[in-house]
């Protein structure tokens, strides 16, 4: 009880201020709650789900994906490929402007898809079969390939992190490492910097020289038709809070509201409950490979088997089992990759005491494990108490760094050991989109230093992974994510805990929103 009353006068002291932004900008204004705060602004520099929904409000892409997951022309007029398959040229769009008014040119976008390569796993892939992107003139991207890439669309178009937000050349020449020092984008809303309060707010106004495409929108692809002339981000860590505001209509979207809100919301008036993402999230268990205990794979192994993935799906969306699905593996169900094949490690987890049996054999000898968790992120908060009661009750000599999102996203980029800034694991989730084939699953990859947070070194992953790539038809695939998945199970690079769907809440005056992600064109106020 003392609890709720705390929160009840959080609750009274935010309502002045929301309700005074509330009389002041009217019905062109829509007030969001992220998922988490906006801790890091470049899309490249940041892996923050959070991030990548504030770079497509800013930024456009040359490819997007629809509703399913289908890559389509977006700044793109379309392309042609010649030479066989080694020669693809991109041709841009008449009339698509930069935020400063300058024009969108070739190099642009060439030297923006340079920049997003280095990063991202996708365009990774894309880039080892690339021999050059140039810009024959100011309309056309021309990429010189090694041997035919077909995926070339979808990399471009792709919607996990990181996306390929084209920004102008002098920013985009920077290193991927150096974050822009201004957000410059051709994107539906422009972002408002002197707005910015970190930690707290984000403002972003309707960009009037983006020309949307004439098709409806689906997804990242379409028309991408802003109505709201101004989007303000409110980042409000507690939930009851959030959800207070909700109510009263001093916000109007909460994107992820914590779960145990849900159902005093749904029964709110002039408030609607609606499954965002219909293809869930995906929550893992990510250790850093890079440094002991977890360079181990046989350490990886005795924590995999020891998850109860119920447990974690239990925490993150509540004890509503049409909210979550386990057992889940490496690919997403349905999709060509996805298989049974070592499905057997998560069907009896092992108890604690013969847990710490198995670590001990593995060669753990009772070493320091920083394990970071973001108690300003709802979801990640819940999952990572369980990871923490978890890795204590077999035998883990934990530090359980208590800290918050942003901390956490600025650490898990430092590759030292956890006593020089660096860390062992941590818990988080990503889209269960991005896990329908090993090239949108960036957590699968291993080669290393050049993989994304967590680093594994895993050769005979890579070498699947780039079987699949080469691979003829749907069989093939199938066959490559059975033999992925066993390999997974041996490697470790990461342990699913299974999938989630979140709730979105909502005032009942909004409509149009679109499904996937949190996506800011087509919804309207009515």
């Amino acid at each position: 009880m003392r609890r709720r009353h705390l929160l009840a006068a959080s609750v009274s002291l935010a309502a002045p201020r929301l309700a005074a932004a509330q009389g002041a900008s009217g019905r062109r204004t829509l007030r969001f709650v992220p998922q988490a705060d906006l801790a890091l602004l470049d899309p490249i520099h940041s892996v923050a789900f959070v991030t990548r929904n504030h770079a497509l409000m800013v930024f456009d892409t040359l490819y997007g994906w629809d509703s399913e997951l289908r890559a389509r022309p977006q700044m793109a007029e379309g392309h042609t490929v010649e030479d066989d398959g080694r020669t693809v040229t991109i041709t841009l769009r008449e009339g698509l402007r930069f935020h400063d008014g300058e024009p969108v040119r070739g190099r642009d976008a060439a030297a923006s898809i340079r920049r997003w390569a280095t990063r991202d796993a996708f365009g990774q892939a894309l880039f080892a079969a690339t021999d050059e992107v140039d810009a024959p003139d100011d309309r056309r991207i021309r990429f010189r390939l090694k041997k035919p890439f077909p995926l070339l669309p979808d990399a471009l178009a792709k919607v996990g992190t990181h996306v390929c937000a084209i920004m102008p050349e002098r920013f985009a020449a920077l290193p991927s490492s150096q974050a822009v020092p201004e957000l410059i984008g051709s994107g539906p809303f422009r972002y408002v910097a002197e707005e910015r309060m970190a930690g707290s707010r984000n403002i972003y106004a309707r960009f009037e020289g983006y020309q949307p495409r004439q098709e409806a929108a689906s997804y990242l692809s379409g028309g991408k038709v802003a109505h709201f002339d101004r989007v303000e981000w409110l980042t409000i860590p507690d939930g009851a809070t959030a959800g207070a505001a909700l109510q009263r209509g001093e916000v109007d979207w909460i994107e992820m509201p914590t779960i145990d809100l849900v159902p005093q919301l749904r029964r709110a008036r002039s408030v609607k409950i609606d499954i965002l993402d219909p293809h869930g999230s995906i929550g893992f268990f990510r250790p850093n490979c890079l440094h002991p205990p977890f360079d181990n794979p046989a350490i990886r192994r005795a924590i995999l088997r020891a998850t109860n993935q119920a447990d974690f799906m239990l925490a993150a969306a509540g004890d509503d089992r049409s909210f979550w699905r386990v057992p889940y593996g490496f690919f997403a169900p349905g999709s060509v990759m996805a298989s049974d094949v070592g499905m057997e490690a998560l069907a009896t987890p092992t108890d604690a005491a013969a847990a710490k049996r198995e670590l001990e054999a593995a060669g753990y000898r009772g070493e320091r494990v920083t394990f970071l968790a973001a108690t300003d992120f709802p979801v990640i908060n819940a999952m990572s108490e369980v990871q923490g009661d978890l890795l204590r009750r077999i035998g883990i000599n934990l530090d359980y760094v208590a800290t918050d999102w942003g901390s956490v996203v600025r650490r898990i980029l430092n590759q030292d050991p956890p006593d020089k800034g660096g860390w062992n694991a941590t818990v988080s989730f990503t889209a269960g989109s991005a896990q329908v084939n090993p090239a949108a699953n960036n957590l699968i990859r291993g080669h290393g230093r050049g993989a994304i947070f967590g680093w594994p070194t895993a050769p005979e992953l890579e070498a699947l992974r780039n079987a699949w790539f080469d691979a003829p038809d749907d069989a093939a695939r199938a066959g490559i994510g059975r033999r992925m998945q066993r390999q997974a199970f041996e490697d470790v690079p990461y342990v699913p805990l299974g999938q989630f769907f979140s709730p979105t809440a909502l005032r009942t005056d909004l409509e149009g929103m679109l499904k996937g992600i949190a996506l800011f064109w087509g919804i309207r106020r009515v």
